[in-house]
């Protein structure tokens, strides 16, 4: 890799981290707002679903318009939207200008990181992708893994200070990606993204994006988004109705859960995709998800929980990167739509998983995991018609 694109891959890493964990320092903080302001639980669910409403409305069209305008100036805006939906958190007390901060914010994710993907995949050679996208989820887990914790701790101070820090952590990241990031057309490309560069129309058009591997694909962002939400919704008050966890017990899997993600992310997973391929990887990691999830179900002891629950997200940490990888070599025109819709589908799992798994809860508390396992083992066996449509494109 040349010097540019190592630089512009290190900036894309950075802003993904850093807006992931601005989306996760609102959970700890979130019992205090409530408190102190005497807000009730619709409010926060509100609250917390305005933001991805944002990200599922915006993602598509903006992934649009950066295949249009160039990937830098819809990065250098979404890092400066975080950076206002931050302040403008720690600004207010008033509820109806929480709920405009959340969709600021929905849309400076929906702005930020299918973009750094679809950037990631212009100037990478399909043999780098797989290293450098899951580069780019580690950081998306990491963001999301280190929020709470770091929110928790700024809490202590203030329950608004982490909101101003992440504002001040916005603006300079804004300032150093227009500064550092090289723009799209002065990055140096390697030699075989030149001559696709140079022989295709990047931008393509719907007709060139919709065929059948792609909608295969896309079908599997939306089951597995829909599963981990509806798996990870509900997992603390599953386990500790049916199985009694403690507190300690939670958090002890879910810390043994991020170490182990951002190992597999970082240090395996272009590994694993060199052996086996995507499309292998995408099939394991579903019937892997598939098995510890019936494993639980099936469960008798704490410590088979917890090794199966770390089987379950280990393989819902592969299988996000893992489909946005095959998604960026099926097609090299449209990437930012591509990566657009992706987000956009993960939204859509992300409201109706953890609604669908509550309701479910209610009525008994295997429901939810049986229907997960259903929707789990229908995507394994749909992984055998992405191996055959790929065999004919």
């Amino acid at each position: 890799m040349s010097s540019k694109v190592k630089r512009a891959i290190f900036m894309l890493i950075f802003s993904e981290f850093l807006v992931c964990l601005g989306i996760s320092l609102v959970i700890p903080v979130m019992p205090f707002l409530r408190n102190e302001l005497h807000l009730s639980a619709l409010d926060m669910g509100i609250m917390t679903s305005l933001f991805a409403f944002a990200q599922f409305v915006a993602s598509p069209i903006i992934g649009r318009v950066s295949d249009r305008i160039g990937r830098k100036p819809v990065l250098a805006v979404g890092l400066f939207l975080y950076m206002v939906s931050e302040v403008l958190f720690a600004l207010t007390n008033y509820l109806w200008v929480f709920d405009i901060s959340r969709l600021i914010g929905g849309l400076s994710a929906a702005m930020v990181v299918p973009t750094a993907m679809a950037f990631a995949a212009d100037i990478t050679t399909k043999r780098q992708r797989a290293k450098v996208i899951g580069w780019l989820s580690a950081a998306f887990s990491g963001g999301l893994i280190l929020g709470p914790g770091i929110g928790g701790i700024l809490a202590g101070i203030d329950y608004k200070a982490p909101f101003w820090v992440a504002g001040l952590l916005g603006l300079l990241s804004t300032i150093a990606l227009v500064v550092f990031l090289p723009s799209d057309k002065d990055v140096d490309l390697p030699e075989e993204v030149a001559e696709n560069a140079t022989q295709t129309d990047l931008h393509g058009n719907w007709a060139d994006l919709l065929t059948k591997p792609v909608i295969i694909l896309f079908i599997m962002i939306l089951v597995s988004s829909f599963g981990l939400q509806g798996f990870e919704s509900i997992y603390s008050l599953y386990v500790n109705q049916v199985f009694h966890f403690s507190l300690d017990n939670i958090a002890l899997v879910l810390t043994l859960n991020g170490l182990t993600s951002l190992f597999m992310q970082v240090a395996m997973f272009e590994r694993l995709v060199n052996w086996l391929n995507e499309t292998r990887v995408i099939r394991y990691c579903f019937f892997i998800a598939f098995a510890g999830t019936i494993w639980i179900l099936f469960a008798h002891t704490k410590w088979e929980v917890i090794v199966a629950t770390l089987f379950v997200f280990t393989a819902f940490d592969l299988l996000r990167p893992a489909i946005t990888t095959l998604l960026t070599k099926i097609s090299s025109k449209n990437q930012g739509l591509i990566n657009g819709l992706n987000m956009s589908l993960t939204s859509v799992g992300n409201i109706v998983g953890p609604l669908m798994s509550g309701a479910l809860l209610d009525m008994n508390t295997h429901f939810p995991y049986a229907v997960v396992a259903v929707f789990l083992l229908v995507s394994y066996l749909f992984t055998y018609v992405i191996r055959l449509q790929q065999s004919r494109v």
